[in-house]
């Protein structure tokens, strides 16, 4: 993988496309992802990127922009008059799993993140917590 500057500002990741079939070796699907609305393009790229440790993919000035996790890909796309609200999840939240919960936590409260209490769901932890525009994110320690 590199960065690469397109023309229009664009930055983006070179990476390796991966198709997948369907029974019929037609493609089905490239490639998925979770739209988090923002208010603030910079402000979420900081939180994700420098706080999470996420690695921006791509950047189309402040209208959209992709930060990726092994196995994810959060777009990040400006709130707007058109429905689109900040930390309206209902239902939802994003997932990041972690090999030692209490050390990932301890290293982002370092970066100003606050968690709610750690819940026991069987053999996984879980401790929830929240982007600058409200909206839900989880680390998950599995004990399997």
């Amino acid at each position: 993988m590199g960065l690469a500057e397109r023309p229009d500002g664009a930055i983006m990741v070179e990476e390796t496309e991966v198709k997948y079939r369907n029974h019929t070796g037609s493609p089905v699907l490239r490639e998925g992802n979770v739209t988090v609305m923002v208010s603030d393009m910079n402000s979420a790229i900081q939180f994700y990127v420098e706080k999470l440790g996420l690695t921006l993919k791509a950047r189309y000035s402040d209208q959209f922009a992709q930060v990726v996790a092994p196995g994810l890909t959060i777009a990040l796309h400006p709130a707007d008059r058109q429905g689109r609200r900040l930390g309206k999840a209902e239902g939802l939240s994003i997932g990041l799993r972690v090999d030692n919960l209490e050390r990932t936590m301890k290293d982002l409260e370092g970066k100003g993140l606050k968690f709610s209490p750690v819940v026991e769901d069987g053999p996984v932890r879980l401790a929830s917590f929240n982007d600058p525009d409200g909206n839900p994110l989880y680390l998950a320690e599995s004990r399997w």
